[in-house]
C-alpha cells in the first residue's frame, strides 16, 4: 500500500487486512504506555485546507502512538491563503522531509493530484476531499460494525449479508460514498434513504438501493446497521428541504423509530451530530449507538493505515 485515496480501490483482502491490523492497534490503547516504536524517525504532516478538529486530532493521536513526528499544517492563516498553490505547499513539505501527508481539501481529487505528482515522495492519505471520499471514516465505520456484529471473533471476518441503511445528505456526503464502496467490497447490502433533492445525479447506477421513505425502508429492510448522516449546511447554498422540523419528522431518527429497530441493530453517526435534527438525544445516547466507539476506533484504524503506508512494508509493496 503506497497511498490511501479511495475505498473504491481497496481489494477485499486488503480491506480485511487493515481491519485486522487495527485490532492489534486497538490493544495498544489499553496499555499503560500507549505507544509503539513502529514509525520512530518518520514525519507525518497533517495538511488541512478545511477545518476538521476531530479528524485532525485522530490522525495526530494515531501518528504519535506510533512514535512518528507530527507537523500540523492549517491552510487558514498560512501562505496558502495568500495564494500559494498545492504544488508549492507540497514542495515545501518535501523539503522538510515529510514521509506521510494526511490531506483534507475542499476540491474533489486533490489527494490524487498530490499522490500522482512528482512534487513529493510521501505516502498520501485522503482525509476527505470535496464531496468525493473519506476512506478512513468508512474503514472505522466498518471496523465498528464488525466488532459489534462478530464480537471478539472479528479477525479475518467481513460483513457478508449485513444490511446497512444510510440516511440523510447523500448528495454532499463523502462518508456515504466511501462507505458504499467499502461495504459492498466487504459483502454488505446498502440502502440509501434521503429527500429526492439530496440524492446525487447518477446514484441509480450505484450498487445500492435508493429510497425516499425512511419508515417504509425500516419496515422492509429491518437493518442491522442504521447510519445517520450530518446535514452539511455549510455546503448548501440552496433550500434542499422545507425546514429543519420537516426534515427531522420525515428523515430523522427519533425515539419512536429507534424503538422499531431490532434489539441488536446498531445506530451510527460520523459526527459531529446535530441533535434533534438528524438524530434524537435518546437515539444518540442509547446502548445501540456506536458514536463514541467510532471515535475511539478511528484512532486504531488510522494507526493501521499509517503503519501500512510508512513502516518498512511501504517500500516492499510500492
Amino acid at each position: 500500500m503506497k497511498h490511501l485515496l479511495s475505498t473504491r480501490d481497496l481489494a477485499r483482502d486488503d480491506a480485511i487486512r487493515i481491519l485486522d491490523i487495527a485490532e492489534d492497534m486497538s490493544e495498544v490503547s489499553t496499555r499503560e504506555v500507549k505507544k509503539l516504536p513502529a514509525l520512530r524517525g518518520k514525519t507525518v504532516v497533517n495538511l488541512f485546507f478545511e477545518d476538521s478538529t476531530r479528524t485532525r486530532i485522530s490522525f495526530e493521536a494515531a501518528a504519535k502512538r506510533l512514535s512518528a513526528d507530527v507537523i500540523n499544517f492549517s491552510a487558514k492563516g498560512s501562505s496558502v491563503s495568500k495564494g500559494e498553490s498545492l504544488k508549492d505547499t507540497a514542495q515545501t513539505l518535501a523539503a522538510m522531509g515529510a514521509d506521510g501527508v494526511v490531506i483534507r481539501h475542499p476540491a474533489s481529487g486533490a489527494p490524487q493530484v498530490l499522490a500522482q505528482s512528482d512534487w513529493i515522495d510521501a505516502g498520501v492519505v485522503n482525509a476527505g476531499d470535496g464531496t468525493h471520499e473519506h476512506p478512513t471514516q468508512a474503514l472505522l465505520d466498518a471496523f465498528t460494525m464488525r466488532r459489534r456484529i462478530h464480537g471478539t471473533a472479528s479477525r479475518g471476518k467481513a460483513l457478508d449479508g449485513v444490511s446497512v441503511v444510510i440516511v440523510g445528505d447523500i448528495l454532499h456526503s463523502r462518508v456515504a460514498r466511501s462507505n458504499l464502496w467499502l461495504l459492498r467490497t466487504l459483502g454488505a447490502e446498502v440502502t440509501f434513504v434521503a429527500p429526492a433533492t439530496l440524492v446525487p445525479v447518477g446514484a441509480d447506477t450505484w450498487p445500492a438501493t435508493v429510497s425516499f421513505d425512511l419508515d417504509a425502508t425500516l419496515a422492509a429492510v429491518r437493518p442491522d446497521v442504521l447510519m445517520m448522516l450530518r446535514i452539511q449546511s455549510e455546503r448548501m447554498n440552496a433550500a434542499y428541504f422545507p425546514n429543519a422540523r420537516e426534515y427531522s419528522r420525515q428523515w430523522g431518527l427519533d425515539d419512536e423509530r429507534l424503538a422499531l429497530l431490532g434489539p441488536d441493530s446498531i445506530v451510527m453517526h460520523p459526527g459531529p451530530m446535530n441533535r434533534g435534527l438528524e438524530i434524537s438525544a435518546g437515539a444518540a445516547d442509547s446502548a445501540q449507538s456506536t458514536v463514541l466507539e467510532q471515535v475511539a476506533n478511528g484512532v486504531s484504524i488510522r494507526m493501521a493505515v499509517l503503519y501500512l503506508l510508512l513502516s518498512g512494508e511501504r517500500e516492499a509493496h510500492a
